[in-house]
């Protein structure tokens, strides 16, 4: 279980306040609304209403013994990095800082953002690979050239085996799973099936997919 500090309690902060308690892990919240800070009293350990750049009520929060700092301030990028220079001054062990624009992504990092979420980019990349392509389901990048997808299978594929297919000769891609009916299967073997209603994590180069996918 980790400990986590959550500054900003917007649409963005509230669902990562509620999806962090969801998965078990402590919340402390701060937020210079009061009723933002009473909406999320249901799942966090313990909310503040505050001002995250008096670095005396920072201080007094005891930033060093979060695992976790996330600053979410969307609308006011002054308080965003004011904030952000002050959790990693006052001892914050991993401070990640919400951004809206790249330009923003870069001040953050000079100013003690040990990582950045782009909300708006993310989302943006997500849907546009997502709807454009006949295949993707979803994705999750890991670097700016790798990430593993899911994807349905293409009809010419539905009977073959995975030696058949043969995407890691082919393509450089590897499949890591197969997944049915919402439950997946890791032990995957080169004589295995693949069956219509299936779909397979992969995990490639993007221009592999692309040029697999036909994307």
């Amino acid at each position: 279980m980790k400990s986590v500090l959550v500054i900003g309690l917007g649409n963005f902060g509230m669902l990562i306040v509620k999806q962090i308690h969801e998965l078990g892990h402590q919340v402390m919240a701060i937020d210079k609304n009061e009723s933002r800070v009473n909406e999320a009293l249901p799942y966090v350990t313990n909310a503040l209403i505050g001002d995250s750049t008096n670095a005396n009520f920072l201080e007094s929060l005891g930033i060093n013994n979060y695992d976790v700092c996330i600053e979410t301030i969307g609308n006011d990028f002054q308080s965003s990095l004011e904030t952000t220079s002050l959790l990693k001054e006052l001892g914050g062990k991993m401070v990640v800082s919400r951004a809206n624009r790249e330009v923003q992504e870069k001040f953050l990092l000079r100013n003690g953002a040990d990582e950045v979420v782009n909300p708006e980019k993310q989302i943006a990349k997500w849907t546009a690979i997502r709807y454009t392509s006949n295949y993707i389901l979803d994705y999750v990048k890991l670097d700016d050239n790798y990430a593993i997808f899911e994807v349905e299978l293409p009809d010419a594929w539905i009977g073959k085996n995975i030696r058949e297919v043969n995407l890691r000769q082919r393509y450089g891609i590897n499949i890591m799973a197969i997944k049915e009916k919402g439950s997946m299967k890791l032990a995957i073997s080169p004589d295995d099936i693949l069956n219509e209603g299936q779909t397979l994590l992969v995990v490639g180069e993007h221009k592999a997919i692309q040029k697999c996918f036909h994307i």
